[in-house]
């Protein structure tokens, strides 16, 4: 297939700020995370997308195969700061977003910010906390900020939730409700490394590990240079026709009890402009969109035939998007 481009993309000279200014630094932020995350490279991108897109991240799968060493890898290339949350069945929203303490020697209260006050928070674990205590997420996942005792206050700048949550182990757990997922811009399941990559992962942390060797490849004001540009890549009205019938088709599948929601549809466009701006592109092309259909949307959708079993639930929504994909024509 042909790679649509808008017309007036031809001869056109890239602006000051553009994609292509970016595309190499981001490229290279891929390069550093890959000495960490082995043979992943297209996880490590697909984890800057929603970074460059400024949307959250929530990575499904087993223990022990890298999420909580990404997301701690992402945020030391970005200088950035970063929190790693355990979330129990006992952790408190309090324990998240911060608490009023009382001092006895001014005899006033004074706020201390929890976790939640971060670049890069990691929300390991997510489904083990309480609903009440995952709701606590919410708002600062929507508006990039947090409202306790009647003060709201802002979140810094960039901000990105990462959270896990395994697919295999279902006791003492609370499965996300749907408004929650929703506000996740993509699902990654990383998968088991090769056996030459796990053999490599074995001898690169004989010595030290190798998050130690981790270098600053853009500081937090490239990063958000780098989100302004994304934000101004081309989206043609022809790929929105093509997305708006994808979203359109999973609101009619009879397999599916609940379709992509409008905030699903400009995830996928956001993550869209990301991705052709880390490629170094001003504009989307119909491979953008069919390339992140299946981690924008498959957590979004809720499957009629959906078993108790999370990844039973995944592989059918996968199946059906795919489907969806194969019956829609491509715009060329």
């Amino acid at each position: 297939m042909r790679d649509w481009i808008p017309e007036n993309e031809e001869g056109a000279g890239a602006a000051v700020g553009a994609p292509a200014n970016h595309s190499e630094s981001l490229n290279r932020l891929i390069g550093e995370i890959g000495k960490v995350i082995k043979g992943k490279d297209d996880i490590i991108k697909l984890a800057l997308v929603a970074l460059v897109a400024r949307g959250h991240l929530l990575i499904e799968d087993v223990p022990g195969i890298g999420k909580t060493t990404l997301a701690n890898a992402l945020a030391k290339s970005l200088d950035l700061s970063f929190q790693r949350i355990q979330f129990t069945s006992d952790l408190l929203p309090s324990d998240v977003i911060g608490i009023s303490v009382f001092n006895q020697q001014t005899g006033e209260f004074e706020w201390k910010q929890g976790p939640i006050f971060a670049n890069i928070v990691l929300a390991d674990e997510i489904n083990r906390a309480t609903p009440k205590t995952q709701s606590s997420l919410l708002e600062a996942m929507a508006e990039e900020q947090v409202t306790s005792e009647g003060l709201t206050r802002n979140l810094p700048n960039p901000f990105m939730v990462v959270a896990t949550q395994n697919p295999a182990e279902h006791h003492g757990t609370y499965p996300l409700p749907e408004s929650q997922l929703d506000r996740f811009m993509l699902r990654l399941h990383v998968g088991y490394p090769s056996a030459a990559q796990e053999r490599q992962i074995i001898l690169d942390r004989a010595m030290k590990d190798p998050i130690d060797t981790i270098q600053k490849v853009l500081s937090q004001g490239d990063l958000i240079a780098a989100q302004e540009s994304a934000a101004s890549v081309t989206v043609d009205d022809a790929l929105i026709d093509y997305l708006l019938k994808i979203v359109e088709l999973t609101r009619q599948n009879p397999a599916v009890e609940l379709g992509v929601s409008p905030r699903g549809a400009l995830s996928l466009i956001s993550s869209a402009k990301a991705l052709a701006a880390i490629e170094g592109r001003e504009y989307c092309i119909a491979d953008d969109i069919k390339r992140l259909v299946l981690p924008c949307f498959a957590h979004r959708i809720v499957v009629s035939s959906a078993s108790s079993k999370l990844n039973r639930r995944s592989q059918e929504a996968n199946k059906i998007l795919k489907q969806i994909m194969q019956s829609v024509e491509v715009p060329v």
